[in-house]
């Protein structure tokens, strides 16, 4: 059966949206930067139509300023923007993970034992940065997931990915990583045993190792 003419425009803008988003956390595009709408088109292969609709989802996310009739402009990097917004994650993701320890069942426990088992592997390769980035984000997302509030999840999931752009362009810290890596572990085990208070001082203690890494994205653009 003949799908729909708008049904494929939005499946396929739904792609592109989500190619661009991780091509823009990913920095692929430079910080302030002007995206020619012609060379996208060719890049990602896509028509005009789906690429807009795309591009003005992500300007309605956070990803990308839309400028009156002159087109998408990737967001300037802001010592002030990465201090708010490490603050609403500390803030959104310690009252979450309260919420999700309190509301959490046995099928909760068996994925977030999941997720941290898959993340711990991707921990020990090497060269899958990817993968690793995929995994660490769904170990978060799994994390928080029966808080109780859908709004309250998207707003995370939309900090982490303007969070993500500094720190991907931030040099590597081993040391530090090591203890974000423990602090996963930590992190599962206060969940399980339902310690509220503890799990969330760990969190955003968490937060605040990341934003100290993310800081450095400045010094990497100058």
């Amino acid at each position: 059966m003949a799908i729909p003419e708008r049904a494929g425009r939005e499946t396929t803008s739904s792609r592109i949206y989500d190619i661009l988003r991780q091509d823009l956390v990913n920095g692929r595009f430079e910080a302030g930067e002007k995206l020619a709408i012609s060379a996208l088109k060719e890049h990602y292969a896509v028509g005009l139509s789906p690429l807009r609709e795309a591009l003005n989802r992500l300007a309605a996310y956070g990803l990308l300023i839309q400028e009156n009739q002159r087109g998408f402009r990737v967001p300037k990097m802001d010592r002030q923007e990465l201090d708010d917004i490490a603050g609403m994650r500390r803030e959104l993701e310690g009252m979450a993970l309260e919420r999700a320890i309190g509301r959490g069942d046995a099928e909760w426990e068996s994925e977030l034992l999941a997720a941290a088992h898959r993340l711990k592997r991707a921990d020990l390769a090497t060269g899958q940065i990817d993968e690793w980035e995929q995994l660490h984000a769904r170990f978060h997302r799994t994390l928080v997931a029966p808080c109780g509030s859908v709004w309250l999840l998207r707003f995370i999931e939309q900090l982490h990915d303007q969070f993500d752009r500094y720190r991907r362009l931030a040099p590597e810290a081993p040391d530090v990583r090591r203890i974000l890596d423990a602090q996963h572990e930590e992190l599962v085990e206060l969940a399980l045993k339902r310690n509220t208070r503890a799990a969330r001082a760990v969190m955003e203690d968490h937060v605040q190792r990341s934003y100290e890494v993310a800081l450095q994205s400045f010094a990497e653009l100058k």
